[in-house]
């Protein structure tokens, strides 16, 4: 998996940030969902570092990335937390302005760092999401059956944490099994990987702070937006799967609509896993989604020509 790509750690913001790089060009940051990690990039990272640097990133409580410690309000997983992150992950490369391509959290995560970054995020494509205080305010008993995960991962610790870790394996095929595709999409070095990083220390704690930042915390970050009237200025693609819940229980074209100034977005023939299901659909939906940034690089494929972006 990646060829051609790089393994690194970065302290920044108070964590350490594990991430995989590779390619030239225009930054380009992947940011994965749960209950997974930035493995499931592995099918597409390779082509999109032919025309951009790819940081393929952990979210912090995932993969390899820190996992802190809970807070009473759930601070250290707020999505503007994380998003900070990943703002500093990309300047400490040479990053000042950067795309985004995420999927399920890690698209939150890009929402919020668009709406706080916005001189920082060219173009931002998310996949199958809805805003997150849409899909909660709209939640009826369809959506709750099909993500039951949302409303058990934030009851109060130690419930969720500890049936988790009582057999990780088994939370990740209830939870990515019960998809439209089952468990066919991933390969098995990429579910072994995910396996792997879910029995790390402090993962399930990490899974679920996650959770309850967005049902706390993250929709006050949201209101307070709304109310402000701040909105997402840049180009955004809103991909989510035909085969998929999101479609189903929510209009997203038209949700995103409300919060943004530019977007644009369609189904693709995908469950949920967008990135692993359809990894051909969804490069030509970016490639289609970039072509000013592609067309902008410099003749040596870096930014100016001569700027590095490997990490000290």
């Amino acid at each position: 998996m990646f060829a051609g790509f790089q393994t690194y750690k970065r302290h920044v913001n108070g964590v350490d940030i594990n991430f995989r790089m590779g390619g030239t060009g225009p930054g380009l940051l992947l940011l994965h969902g749960h209950p997974q990690t930035h493995v499931i990039w592995h099918k597409v990272a390779p082509r999109l570092a032919e025309h951009f640097t790819v940081v393929a990133a952990d979210l912090r409580g995932y993969g390899d990335s820190s996992r802190p410690a809970a807070d009473a309000v759930h601070s250290n997983y707020s999505k503007r937390t994380m998003a900070m992150d990943n703002v500093r992950l990309m300047r400490s490369l040479g990053f000042e302005q950067f795309s985004v391509l995420a999927h399920d959290r890690g698209a939150r995560v890009a929402h919020r760092l668009a709406l706080d970054h916005p001189d920082a995020v060219q173009r931002l494509a998310l996949l199958d999401i809805a805003p997150t205080l849409a899909m909660y305010e709209q939640t009826d008993e369809a959506f709750a059956r099909a993500y039951w995960h949302w409303f058990f991962l934030i009851r109060p610790a130690p419930l969720p944490e500890s049936l988790i870790e009582a057999d990780p394996e088994q939370y990740l095929r209830s939870v990515m099994g019960s998809r439209s595709a089952g468990l066919t999409p991933f390969t098995d070095a990429a579910f072994a990987e995910y396996v792997r990083c879910l029995q790390l220390p402090g993962s399930a704690r990490g899974i679920c702070e996650d959770y309850r930042a967005s049902a706390g915390l993250d929709l006050e970050h949201d209101r307070a937006d709304i109310a402000a009237g701040r909105r997402l200025e840049m180009p955004l693609l809103a991909l989510w799967g035909a085969d998929g819940v999101v479609g189903r229980c929510f209009e997203p074209l038209k949700e995103w609509q409300k919060v943004a100034s530019d977007v644009r977005g369609y189904a693709l023939p995908s469950g949920h896993y967008i990135a692993e299901e359809a990894p051909e659909r969804l490069l030509e939906a970016v490639e289609d989604f970039f072509p000013e940034l592609l067309s902008a690089r410099s003749p040596s494929g870096i930014p100016g020509g001569s700027q590095s972006h490997l990490p000290g």
